[in-house]
């Protein structure tokens, strides 16, 4: 009888408050893991993508000029920029289990401007130009009142 209490109990347990929460941030946790790892797999590839591509740049005709354009290659470093961003939110997370707002802007930021960087002016609207202007507005003005109010907590 004793032990059949004992288990009621545990099962009761089971589905508390305190032991749910503490299953989700196992399952967070894990996660996260897994991200991180599945993004630093994404990074190494990039960079080895990065690697032959300039490599194959340089041994082309003619040799030691790129025949693409630098936009290109800038499109590429500006790639592993932003994914290093994101292991970055990733690795923030595991340390402080919470999402950082300013690395989330600062990533967003960096998104938008590899976006302009690389854009062709020439197949561009002025509708997709007005909508770039708004969300660079939008994530510059995030980022100050970000930077203002993280200044004045510390």
């Amino acid at each position: 009888m004793r032990s059949l209490k004992k288990v009621t109990r545990q099962c009761a347990d089971a589905g508390s408050n305190e032991n749910f929460l503490r299953f989700l941030g196992g399952a967070e946790a894990l996660v996260s893991r897994a991200l991180s790892i599945a993004m630093v797999v994404v990074l190494a590839v990039a960079v080895i993508d990065l690697v032959r591509f300039l490599i194959l740049e340089i041994f082309s005709e003619p040799f030691g000029l790129f025949s693409t354009t630098l936009i290109e290659i800038f499109g590429l470093f500006l790639n592993i920029l932003i994914a290093l961003e994101i292991l970055e939110n990733i690795a923030a997370y595991l340390r402080k289990h919470v999402v950082q707002v300013e690395l989330v802007v600062v990533t967003s930021l960096i998104a938008v401007a590899r976006k302009i960087i690389i854009l062709d002016f020439e197949k561009t609207t002025g509708v997709e130009l007005i909508g770039l202007a708004i969300a660079i507005f939008s994530l510059s003005i995030s980022y100050w009142v970000v930077r203002h109010v993280n200044a004045k907590e510390h």
